[in-house]
């Protein structure tokens, strides 16, 4: 018997109440004090993890902290500080080229609408969510290849296209919920629902998942493939997150944020 599309909703808010309780602490990965830090950030995370993006933007903000300082940087110091993440030449000229253009046309500022930041150089959708729903609390979905992997095996959609993914994910769920989904689907497609082997026996919303059964279901081998706090050996680490400390709070504290 196919779901109504009245049961889809139900049971996608389900899974989205249960992914609430798994991940309290769930929010951007990308360390940024201002809407430009997390423009920059998000751009140069293609292709790279946020822990090495993390690790590399203190020093690039601390030599080039606004768009007005970044957009007259000299082209080599710029690679140089990008070049950890790879393809450094082609992420510093996109830094810069997004950053020429925020003086030109925004005085600097980093715009505060969709349509606004998607015309930046090297700015689609996914990034302009990513900033709109974290730097200025405008609800958007995220759509990377992890909340595209879980919306699809959790049958919320069956679509490849990210913009078609993003349409009929939105219909599901509350305009106010859509930020906090993206970073539940994105922490839960990090540490538990991997893209080659899913930690079906560990998974919160293992029961009201149609794709149960794509990985490894035995709860004991399941738990040895969570990856992040969730790992094994790393209780305490999660225990803290549970108990409300802050990502810098851990660094401060000696804790690796790594997988």
């Amino acid at each position: 018997m196919s779901e109504t599309r009245l049961g889809l909703t139900r049971r996608a808010r389900r899974i989205n109440r249960v992914l609430a309780e798994a991940y309290p602490y769930a929010v951007a990965e990308l360390d940024f004090t201002t809407p430009f830090e997390l423009l920059v950030a998000t751009v140069l995370s293609a292709q790279t993890t946020d822990v090495r993006v993390n690790a590399t933007t203190p020093a690039l903000f601390a030599r080039f902290p606004d768009a007005e300082a970044m957009a007259h940087a000299d082209e080599r110091e710029l690679q140089e500080l990008v070049r950890p993440l790879g393809f450094y030449r082609n992420k510093a000229a996109a830094i810069q080229g997004l950053s020429r253009v925020l003086v030109e046309r925004h005085g600097g500022e980093v715009p505060g609408r969709l349509d606004d930041l998607v015309a930046l150089p090297g700015v689609g959708r996914k990034t302009a969510f990513v900033v709109l729903g974290n730097a200025f609390g405008v609800p958007g979905l995220t759509v990377d290849t992890h909340f595209g992997r879980l919306a699809r095996r959790l049958g919320f959609t069956a679509q490849q296209d990210p913009v078609k993914v993003e349409q009929e994910v939105a219909a599901l769920f509350e305009r106010r919920d859509w930020t906090m989904l993206s970073h539940r689907l994105i922490f839960h497609g990090r540490r538990v629902c991997h893209a080659k082997r899913p930690a079906c026996g560990a998974c919160p919303v293992a029961r009201w998942c149609p794709s149960y059964g794509i990985g490894e279901t035995d709860p004991v081998a399941a738990v040895g493939l969570l990856k992040y706090e969730l790992a094994p050996g790393r209780e305490e680490l999660h225990a803290r997150m549970l108990a409300g400390a802050t990502r810098a709070q851990l660094r401060a504290e000696g804790y690796s944020l790594g997988a």
